[in-house]
């Protein structure tokens, strides 16, 4: 598989780890007699580079894009016959080629956009390189992909951006609210203040759809607004009650083979080596540990390690840890709507 990337550091690092086989020293050195070219630029870019290879593959060559936007392209792009969008829903606050890894995909949902001049064969043939990574492909409309992005990954974006500026720039009676700020804030705001460089672009380009889905949730906000006026506790209950339906539902999705999660809460001292110690003694026992987060506090104070785990796993892992010297809270992840 070879490679092109306008700066040659970044292509001397892919091919370094593997990422490419062999580095060409132009894109059309890259893509000469591909049968598939992949293109990965930032949103603002991704339609002069997606002309540029279009350009230089032959005619029987597909061409898909990993943008996070897909109507504008889709709509504007010169040879929608073999072009098809693409946006694999993985990543990393990480970027470059030292910090990729070859299991990013497993698992993760591929969006593809195919249109009405989409050729069968080209879309089995992405269909199948998306599947060799061990994604799986979703078929999507371009801008029907846009309205599910906005509302999924750009407004939870824009959102905590929103929350954690207003707790940033307040002072309540000379105290500091951040420095006050408990699990919920972190939780909530853990993607605010990302890459401005690709995030602008993002925001941008799917402006329209965003702001409309900004609008419902302020009709949202709203709605709640006027129930707390009202006092109107059986509003707040439903509310609360949809509200853990739903995120049933998406723990569902995200975790489908752990059955009934929970969060196992560990206090944990400011030291080399205490993570890996406590993940080898889990995995030596067998405990799935489905995901985790750590929250540091201060070298003296040491952090809170937080280890998401299926009902199988629960008390056996809190009993290990328990043995290890560590005290452990496990609460099921649902009922968690508690402020700390």
């Amino acid at each position: 598989m070879s490679g092109w990337d306008p700066d040659p550091s970044a292509l001397e690092r892919a091919h370094a780890r593997g990422a490419i086989s062999r580095p060409a020293a132009s894109l059309a050195e890259a893509v000469a007699g591909a049968d598939l070219a992949l293109v990965a630029a930032p949103v603002a870019e991704l339609g002069d580079q997606l002309a540029g290879t279009l350009a230089a593959t032959g005619s029987t060559c597909v061409v898909t894009d990993v943008g996070s936007t897909k109507g504008a392209i889709c709509d504007a792009v010169s040879e929608p016959d073999r072009f098809i969008g693409g946006h694999p829903m993985a990543g990393s606050e990480a970027r470059g080629a030292e910090h990729a890894t070859g299991e990013l995909f497993q698992g993760a949902s591929w969006f593809l956009t195919p249109v009405a001049e989409t050729r069968p064969e080209r879309y089995k043939l992405l269909h199948a390189f998306v599947s060799s990574l061990g994604a799986v492909p979703v078929a999507i409309e371009p801008h029907a992909h846009d309205r599910l992005v906005a509302l999924t990954s750009h407004l939870p974006h824009a959102l905590a951006n929103v929350l954690l500026n207003q707790a940033g720039a307040s002072r309540i009676d000379g105290h500091e609210p951040l420095a006050a700020a408990g699990g919920s804030l972190r939780d909530m705001t853990r993607v605010a203040g990302a890459n401005p460089g690709i995030w602008v672009d993002i925001f941008l380009d799917n402006a329209t759809v965003l702001s409309e889905v900004l609008a419902e949730h302020r009709q949202a906000l709203e709605e709640l607004e006027g129930a707390l006026s009202r006092r109107d506790a059986d509003f707040l209950s439903r509310w609360i009650g949809d509200a853990s339906g739903h995120r049933k539902r998406l723990l569902a999705e995200a975790y489908p083979d752990a059955g009934a999660l929970y969060r196992v809460e560990v206090h944990v001292p400011d030291r080399p080596g205490v993570f890996a110690a406590i993940t080898q003694a889990c995995a030596s026992e067998g405990i799935n540990i489905e995901d985790f987060e750590v929250h540091h506090l201060s070298p003296e104070r040491g952090g809170t390690l937080e280890l998401l785990l299926g009902e199988d796993d629960v008390e056996r892992a809190v009993a290990l840890l328990a043995a290890l010297g560590y005290q452990a809270i496990a609460t099921p992840v649902v009922a968690d709507v508690q402020e700390d």
